[in-house]
Order: C-alpha cells, then sequence, then structure tokens
C-alpha cells in the first residue's frame, strides 16, 4: 500500500461511517422543522399524559413520538435514498394522517377533563394536530407532483412509417 492510498483512506470515511453523518441542509429544511416541531410536541403531550389521571392515553403521543423519531433519523442521514422501492413520502403521509386525527380526538376528550395536567395536554394535542396537518398537506402536494397527469403514458404509441407520415397506432391491439 502506496503513501497516496493511505493518505486517501484516512482523509474520506467509508460508505457506512458516512450514512451515519446528518445532513445538515436537511435540519434547517421544512421537513427538518416539522419532524423536529413534531417530536417535540409529542414528547411534551406525552409527559403531560404521564402526569394526568389520563395515562391510559400516554400511549398515543409516545408511539407518535417514537414514529417521528424514526422518521427524523431515515430523513436526517439519507437512509430514505437507499431503498428506491419503499415508498417513504408515501408511509410519511400515512403517519401524519394518523397522528392528526389520533391528536385531535384524543385533545377534545382531554380539554373536557378538570386536572390542569389534561388540559394542557389537550391544548398542545391541537396544535400538535395543526403542525401534522400542515406536514401532511407538504406530503400529499409532494406526492401529487409525483404523480403529475402530463407524465403518465398515455395508450397510444406515434409509429412512423417509412414514408415520413406519423400514424397513432392503438398500444393494447396486442
Amino acid at each position: 500500500m502506496g503513501e497516496s492510498e493511505v493518505s486517501e483512506a484516512a482523509e474520506s470515511p467509508s460508505r457506512g461511517l458516512r450514512t451515519l453523518i446528518p445532513d445538515k441542509t436537511f435540519l434547517t429544511s421544512r421537513k427538518g422543522l416539522m419532524l423536529a416541531a413534531e417530536l417535540v410536541l409529542s414528547f411534551i403531550i406525552f409527559i403531560c399524559y404521564l402526569a394526568s389521571p389520563m395515562a391510559a392515553f400516554m400511549t398515543a403521543p409516545l408511539i407518535e413520538f417514537l414514529l417521528a423519531l424514526c422518521a427524523y433519523y431515515v430523513y436526517v442521514t439519507k437512509y430514505i435514498d437507499y431503498f428506491p422501492g419503499f415508498h417513504g413520502p408515501l408511509i410519511d403521509f400515512l403517519r401524519c394522517v394518523t397522528a392528526a386525527v389520533i391528536f385531535f380526538a384524543i385533545s377534545i376528550y382531554a380539554i373536557t377533563k378538570s386536572s390542569a395536567s389534561s388540559k394542557t395536554a389537550g391544548v398542545f394535542g391541537f396544535v400538535a394536530t395543526v403542525v401534522f396537518a400542515f406536514d401532511f398537506y407538504y406530503i400529499c402536494n409532494h406526492l401529487i407532483s409525483l404523480i403529475n397527469p402530463q407524465d403518465l403514458p398515455t395508450h397510444t404509441a406515434t409509429i412512423k412509417k417509412s414514408t415520413g407520415e406519423e400514424e397513432v397506432a392503438d398500444s393494447d391491439s396486442d
């Protein structure tokens, strides 16, 4: 092994270790800030339900916190790029929709209870509902842009004849 090979190996980390380095542009992007807000809000709601007499509701914010943490990790380390068959935005959309619905439902019930920690969890739950709703709105716009009707293949193909004329043939006729 020559000197140049040793210095190149020492300067550049291996591909496996490079994936653990967070993407700094994602941390300041809209998606990164949304996921950070979802993490913080889910954790605060979890703590509020833990301190309230409605401790049975602490499961939903805990699960949403863990799912948001996994999504944050997958996006910040760009693992989503390594699995092209795994459609991350669609799963993230479903995660946000279910979180918004669940937080809205348990927040309505928490507001009706008399303890201060339940009401606090309810208020933070409504804020989390709005954050999750904005997130799934942006994801939905991204998914729609991926399925642009102009980019979809048509059922007809244009075949050029040897005379230079164009003929439209139906591709389903085979």
